[in-house]
């Protein structure tokens, strides 16, 4: 894949997102980001996502790294728990297998991957109530069951948001909308 991350960690999210949604964003979001998800981002397991293509030329990684960004926004806007949203966004397709290629041992895969990427983030890091809803409920509608929580709402949103954008546009460089100079 694009292998955008050389040092084998991530140290510095905010810099890709930022480079790549075209983006401008305040120190104070920089920082507060970066913190909300250091633990989940310097996990040398979440840089395997960059060698899945998700939608077309936009690697898992990258797309969990959109979904994550514009949700921790969005719910810093809305007065929501930012921090969950960012963590259960990064978090939201931790499966390892290429969707096109191979199937979930059991299941369909818009069903099933919510729970196996669930089962892969509860085996690394700790997860709240609202992280695992996020993650597990981020297929909704198509999954029957609706998000608990209003910042599992917004990362499905944000999800579907990103997704369309990335297979309309079908890079991985994203013009947004929404930007951030608060």
């Amino acid at each position: 894949m694009q292998n955008v991350f050389q040092a084998g960690i991530i140290n510095d999210v905010i810099d890709l997102i930022t480079d790549k949604l075209n983006l401008i964003v305040s120190l104070e979001n920089h920082r507060e980001y970066n913190n909300c998800i250091s633990d989940v981002a310097s996990s040398k397991l979440l840089l395997a996502l960059d060698d899945f293509t998700h939608h077309y030329h936009v690697t898992r990684l990258e797309h969990c790294l959109h979904v994550s960004y514009f949700s921790f926004v969005m719910c810093k806007k809305l007065g929501l728990d930012y921090q969950s949203a960012a963590r259960g966004g990064l978090l939201h397709d931790f499966y390892f297998y290429d969707s096109r290629v191979s199937k979930p041992a059991q299941g369909i895969h818009c069903f099933r991957h919510p729970g196996i990427a669930l089962e892969n983030a509860e085996k690394h890091f700790p997860l709240n109530k609202l992280e695992r809803d996020i993650i597990v409920k981020h297929m909704w509608p198509v999954t029957l069951t609706p998000p608990r929580f209003r910042e599992s709402f917004v990362v499905t949103a944000m999800d579907k948001y990103c997704a369309n954008r990335e297979l309309a546009l079908g890079t991985s460089t994203l013009r947004p909308i929404v930007r951030s100079a608060s």
